[in-house]
């Protein structure tokens, strides 16, 4: 079995996302882990501050739900499957599939990848 995937104290940026999103590139996650939870917090762009909270399944994924305030001062919130990808410089890249628990309900997808100084 390949190594797991260690997501504590990486950083990620959206590089995709879906229009009835409102992560985008000036939005930035630090995810931490402890075992199979994993926790992030994620600010810029329409995002004023977020939080989210997952669990890790045995291939790595996450299921994830998400809380954030936006620039328009409106609390939203969400539910998220993200797959993860090593890419071949060994940064991760997360293609994620959500869908909003709050407002319309619709559903998009989105990636993001690790940034590092």
């Amino acid at each position: 079995m390949a190594p797991r995937i260690n997501y504590d104290n990486r950083r990620f940026v959206s590089v995709s996302n879906s229009d009835n999103g409102e992560v985008g590139s000036a939005t930035i996650f630090h995810y931490r882990q402890e075992g199979d939870l994993v926790w992030a917090t994620y600010r810029g762009g329409a995002i004023v501050f977020g939080s989210l909270i997952a669990k890790v399944d045995e291939r790595d994924c996450l299921e994830m739900r998400y809380q954030h305030l936006n620039s328009a001062g409106e609390l939203m919130t969400g539910k998220c499957r993200s797959t993860p990808e090593v890419l071949p410089d060994g940064r991760l890249r997360l293609r994620e599939v959500w869908q909003w628990t709050s407002g319309d309900f619709s559903q998009g997808e989105s990636i993001i990848e690790e940034v590092r100084d």
